[in-house]
């Protein structure tokens, strides 16, 4: 979006220098704190009947009909961002990352008292996925018609836009949201195991079956849903990372030699032996699965060894020029890793947690990766990590925290709960252009979107403060799921 003067004068205002900022170091109990929010912000996001552990007091229970008019039971899930809309694409990965950080970091969420609080998390979106997925060969994969939600701007308590289900099944395939929602399940299989066997149980017998459907009936939800889903959340990388992605996870799930052969047997041809990438997000899955695979690399599984090949091709691509000669990414004057315009934190977070994840198998294997001729270490990995999540808690040259309710924040997020006030104090119904006159205004927000992580900067560490600059001041489920993992790491103090 191009800035009028009056906008290029607001962000000039938050521009000013600060070397106190950049000198700022972290404690252990502001990555507690922070690593407590990160978590806080699923409340925020969250539709259904709210559960009585519910921490964010001032939500309130919506749309408690979702599926009826379809007669299939579609309450519960999580909003995508800040609108009502329920994606099951972007919701299914942020299972499946929130599940990832409970697998691989449960030892520092338990120390530090929030793995509880993160399996609740987790289990509001299972819960929801295994309703979605409950007939064989049909995965319901949104509700809400985007279209008509972003025409209003509404509580999601009393939202009265069409709640429109919409689903794949085996005319009309979704290999993509199949194969993502797979890998949810079968991720938060692991992470529930010694917890309740019985559901863990359940989740993976699910996973299996959705994973079956994905591969069986090939297709982009997005050619089917189109504009339903287009331009929000279409499947742009297609669907061979998602069928790579969900067979790691029940790979890793199982052990079972079926899907190590599948991984193997359709290494090239899914692309994920082969696929080099510096991006992981909610569409595109290569690195995560690679990163995955690694680490059965590193114990001596074989047949993988393209996979942990195209790893260590991202981890070097994420990483600073004055760490890797195979750096091939953008990184503002503030040292914020920038890969493009619309919510450019998803990126910052997803790169931290892989390669945190990295450092992690890599110090386990006594290993390090190669990076264009520099031999690059567990402990310069994760030092690469902590200085992303440092310059979005603040440490950056605005001294401005992008993780709402923790430090110096922008007010104006753009979230339709936390930009109009409450419905536990004020009652009266907000219809849906009446909330406009909330969304135009120049106040802060009534209500904190605690935890919430928003979409951040630009390449030259400028932000402007306006609900209308979606692409910089609004918060997502995906952009804070990877998040979670590596403040649970920082919390504890680790070191590799």
């Amino acid at each position: 979006m191009r800035l009028s003067n009056l906008h290029l004068l607001v962000v000039a205002a938050l521009a000013w220098p600060s070397l106190v900022s950049m000198a700022l170091a972290f404690s252990r109990a502001d990555y507690a704190d922070a690593l407590d929010k990160s978590i806080i912000f699923f409340d925020l996001q969250r539709s259904g009947r709210l559960p009585s552990w519910q921490r964010l007091r001032w939500r309130g229970n919506s749309a408690l009909n979702d599926g009826r008019s379809n007669n299939v039971d579609l309450s519960g899930g999580y909003y995508d961002a800040g609108d009502n809309v329920k994606f099951g694409l972007p919701m299914a990965f942020s299972v499946s990352m929130l599940s990832w950080g409970a697998v691989e970091f449960g030892d520092a969420l338990r120390m530090t008292g929030q793995r509880g609080n993160t399996l609740n998390a987790i289990r509001w979106g299972t819960d929801y996925l295994l309703k979605a997925s409950a007939r064989p060969n049909e995965l319901w994969v949104q509700v809400g018609d985007p279209n008509s939600d972003h025409q209003c701007w509404q509580r999601p308590e009393e939202m009265d836009t069409p709640r429109n289900a919409y689903k794949v099944d085996a005319v009309r395939p979704g290999s993509d949201v199949a194969g993502e929602t797979a890998a949810a399940l079968a991720s938060a299989s692991i992470a529930f195991r010694d917890i309740d066997n019985a559901y863990s149980a359940r989740l993976l017998s699910r996973a299996r079956q959705v994973f079956a459907f994905a591969d069986r009936y090939r297709g982009k939800y997005s050619d089917v849903l189109g504009g339903v889903v287009c331009p929000f959340y279409c499947s742009y990388s297609g669907y061979m990372d998602e069928l790579v992605w969900g067979a790691a996870w029940l790979y890793r799930a199982t052990r079972e030699n079926g899907y190590l052969k599948y991984l193997i047997r359709n290494g090239n041809a899914l692309g994920g032996s082969t696929q080099s990438v510096n991006q992981f997000s909610w569409d595109n899955k290569y690195a995560g699965a690679q990163v995955l695979l690694a680490q059965f690399v590193m114990q001596g599984v074989n047949g993988l060894q393209g996979y942990n090949d195209r790893a260590d091709s991202y981890i070097c691509a994420v990483l600073p020029r004055s760490i890797s000669w195979s750096s091939q990414l953008q990184f503002s004057p503030g040292g914020m890793l920038y890969t493009m315009g619309q919510l450019n934190m998803q990126y910052v977070t997803s790169s931290s947690f892989l390669l945190t994840t990295y450092a992690r198998y890599l110090s386990a294997a006594r290993r390090t990766v190669n990076c264009g001729g520099r031999q690059v270490t567990a402990a310069q990995l994760f030092s690469a990590a902590q200085r992303q999540v440092d310059y979005m808690l603040g440490r950056n040259p605005r001294g401005l925290s992008y993780m709402i309710g923790f430090g110096r924040n922008p007010t104006r997020v753009h979230h339709r709960a936390a930009s109009l006030p409450s419905i536990r104090t004020s009652p009266q119904k907000i219809e849906c252009k009446l909330g406009f006159n909330w969304f135009n205004s120049w106040n802060p927000n009534p209500n904190v979107a605690t935890g919430a992580v928003i979409g951040g900067p630009d390449q030259g560490d400028n932000i402007y403060d306006s609900r209308s600059n979606y692409a910089q001041m609004e918060p997502a489920t995906y952009v804070n799921a990877p998040v979670v993992g590596v403040l649970s790491e920082l919390a504890v103090g680790r070191r590799y």
